[in-house]
């Protein structure tokens, strides 16, 4: 985050952080720990970059196309691999 974000939910603070991403397939859930996030202090309201949500939105594809009953992984994970 390069400068100061107010929050447009609340108007507090923001700031750099992790969230937990989750999507409910229908047939199967994606959780995804560690994802890098502007969060705001007060609220807790996120929200995740378009690099991230990229890596994100491969990883709910392969679950999709794999019919994964249950993916769980960390953000670190996705990107070393």
């Amino acid at each position: 985050m390069n400068q100061a974000m107010r929050c447009p939910m609340c108007g507090g603070n923001c700031r750099d952080g992790a969230t937990t991403f989750t999507v409910d397939l229908g047939f199967g859930v994606v959780v995804i720990r560690e994802v890098p996030a502007t969060v705001c202090e007060q609220c807790g309201a996120d929200w995740i970059d378009d690099t991230a949500s990229e890596v994100l939105e491969r990883l709910v594809a392969d679950a999709r196309e794999k019919h994964a009953m249950i993916e769980v992984a960390t953000y670190k994970d996705l990107k070393a691999s």
